[in-house]
């Protein structure tokens, strides 16, 4: 994988990092203990399956593993929102997460949508050649 792929791999190892020291702070009891769980799986999997994504051996693999963490970004995204609704925690930290998960929402729903686009194109061009 190139340099933007690295970066990224770096990006959301630290969002997951960040993410992680950030439920330190949330209330012990319900439902701070649901959305500690909830969130560390959801923010530490948009690392480890974008790091499987980039090893992916095929296309059709990437475009699975991309999707799957295009989905646990807006999860993370959806529990960090909920946090500050629900009143739970309110700091900058907080605010900057937010950002920086809408951001990383983003560039994965937009990766996503664009390998879906290639495996379409590539699944087209396959049924026209063969016949």
């Amino acid at each position: 994988m190139g340099e933007i792929a690295e970066q990224l791999k770096a990006r959301t190892m630290r969002f997951g990092l960040d993410v992680c020291a950030l439920i330190q702070q949330l209330p012990g009891g319900e439902p701070g203990c649901t959305v500690q769980h909830q969130l560390a799986k959801a923010a530490t999997s948009v690392a480890f399956n974008y790091r499987a994504a980039c090893r992916g051996r095929s296309h059709a693999e990437y475009t699975a593993k991309i999707g799957l963490v295009a989905e646990e970004s807006d999860e993370s995204v959806g529990w960090l929102e909920f946090i500050e609704a629900a009143g739970l925690l309110k700091s900058d930290e907080l605010q900057r997460l937010l950002g920086e998960s809408r951001e990383i929402a983003a560039i994965m729903s937009s990766s996503y949508g664009t390998a879906r686009y290639k495996e379409r194109n590539k699944r087209n061009k396959g049924d026209r050649s063969g016949g």
